[in-house]
């Protein structure tokens, strides 16, 4: 009889048939990562389907688990700090409203004027100076008022 991980002419399976490839996969803007969910399949798998007559260490199931841990960890830290850096530009955008600066407009010339508003939504806040929508970014220089 043999196991899922091994067809009749003794080759191995592909993990990723036995618990699935909609798992095992989840799609992030770099690429492809092990999600939560396919990691904790994959471990299952990998202790169902051991041999018997030489079991897997359990220090290596471990080392597994806190690596994926780590990996969980520092996701969560790179989120947070991407938050924290959204924050940080709608703190500086909301505090140029009623300042004047100074921006490259779209002829390329130095347009000075007044915010009047902020808006925040996409990636980067957005000044209303005038009649112009100014990117956070394209401002030059900060005046007193």
């Amino acid at each position: 009889m043999t196991s899922p991980l091994t067809s009749g002419s003794g080759f191995t399976t592909p993990i990723s048939e036995v618990i699935g490839k909609q798992t095992t996969q989840k799609t992030t803007a770099g690429g492809t990562s092990l999600g939560q969910d396919a990691f904790l399949k994959l471990l299952v798998a990998q202790l169902k389907y051991q041999d018997p007559t030489n079991p897997s260490d359990g220090a290596e199931f471990l080392a597994q688990t806190a690596q994926f841990t780590q990996v969980e960890k520092l996701n969560e830290l790179a989120e947070a700090q991407q938050n924290l850096v959204s924050a940080q530009l709608m703190l500086s955008a909301s505090s140029l409203v009623g300042r004047s600066v100074t921006y490259t407009g779209a002829d390329g010339v130095a347009v000075t004027g007044v915010v009047s508003s902020a808006t925040f939504g996409g990636s980067s806040p957005t000044l209303k100076v005038g009649n112009t929508d100014v990117p956070l970014s394209s401002v030059k220089e900060v005046h007193r008022s």
